[in-house]
């Protein structure tokens, strides 16, 4: 029994800090810079079928394949989501507000939808399975394996956290949170506005790519069903409950979101009769919901604001 709660504590922890780390990418776009991202799952997409593919055994009608280590389909996994995010943000970043939003939705549709599709690709609805974990050989050894996964992800999480807090402090910095509150006085001050806001928007697509190949290699399979506009929704809710502009609340909020959306739904299969589990699955997104509008309301800037 308590093998059992620590297997799940530590596979809780894992995951939550996983979306601690989509939220730091977010914070930087939304939070630093004023860009409104609605296309989070699918810059995390990116990441992770960018990992699979490269780090999977060979398997027949499906490119990729190539057996690399889990750390080199890290790092492309990082170098292709920026390069995606640089050229939607290219196209894109002129546009501002509830636009800018309808256009990285749209994005986010299409990339699950090529990944739905593109079969040879991306293995269709039947996804990508064999993902190379971690520390495999340690499998059998459930406790330490846990363990070392839990350091692992939240050693990547430190890693990220700390490297956007000396950004945030920096020159660079500044310079995002003087476009976010006034775009035209950073602009009379000779501050390339766009240049500064593509920039923010490349760093944060990289950090939700990287985000994307850690919870692959951690599942061990993806599919398109698991970057559905839904992912987004939630991102930004642990986003605006643990306080924009925080990277601390970025991270509090991920915690805390993730165990509603956890517990809701442990709630939902214990107290629903079986056959109308499926409709009720989706009072998960209501208790998400509605535990945003009560932050909205008691602490509009946030748990931990900035």
């Amino acid at each position: 029994m308590i093998l059992d709660i620590f297997a799940y504590g530590t596979f809780f922890l894992a995951t939550a800090l996983t979306y601690a780390i989509v939220c730091l990418g977010l914070n930087l776009q939304w939070g630093q810079t004023g860009l409104f991202n609605v296309g989070v799952a699918g810059f995390v997409a990116i990441g992770a079928y960018t990992s699979a593919l490269l780090t999977t055994p060979a398997t027949p009608g499906r490119f990729g394949g190539y057996g690399l280590p889990i750390a080199v389909g890290w790092i492309l996994a990082i170098v292709v989501a920026a390069a995606a995010s640089w050229c939607v943000g290219k196209i894109t970043l002129r546009l501002r507000a509830d636009y800018l939003a309808i256009t990285t939705f749209g994005v986010a549709v299409v990339i699950q939808l090529v990944a739905l599709n593109a079969e040879p690709l991306t293995g269709g609805p039947f996804g990508i399975g064999f993902i190379p974990r971690p520390f495999a050989s340690l499998a059998e050894q459930v406790a330490l394996y846990d363990v070392l996964h839990l350091l692992l992800v939240a050693a990547v999480l430190a890693a990220v956290y700390l490297v956007l807090e000396r950004l945030a402090g920096s020159p660079w910095g500044r310079v995002l949170g003087a476009i976010r509150e006034d775009e035209e006085a950073a602009v009379s001050l000779g501050k390339d506005a766009n240049g500064f806001r593509l920039q923010a928007f490349v760093l944060g697509g990289a950090i939700m790519g990287l985000a994307g190949a850690i919870q692959a290699h951690f599942i061990g399979f993806i599919a398109p069903e698991n970057y559905l506009p839904a992912l987004t929704f939630q991102v930004w809710a642990m986003l605006i409950i643990g306080g924009s502009g925080n990277n601390r609340g970025a991270i509090l909020g991920a915690i805390l979101v993730w165990g509603l959306w956890s517990f809701s739904g442990a709630a939902i299969g214990s107290l629903v009769p079986a056959d109308f589990q499926a409709r009720a699955a989706t009072l998960r997104i209501v208790v998400v919901g509605l535990a945003l509008v009560s932050i909205l309301l008691w602490r509009p800037r946030g748990l931990l604001p900035e």
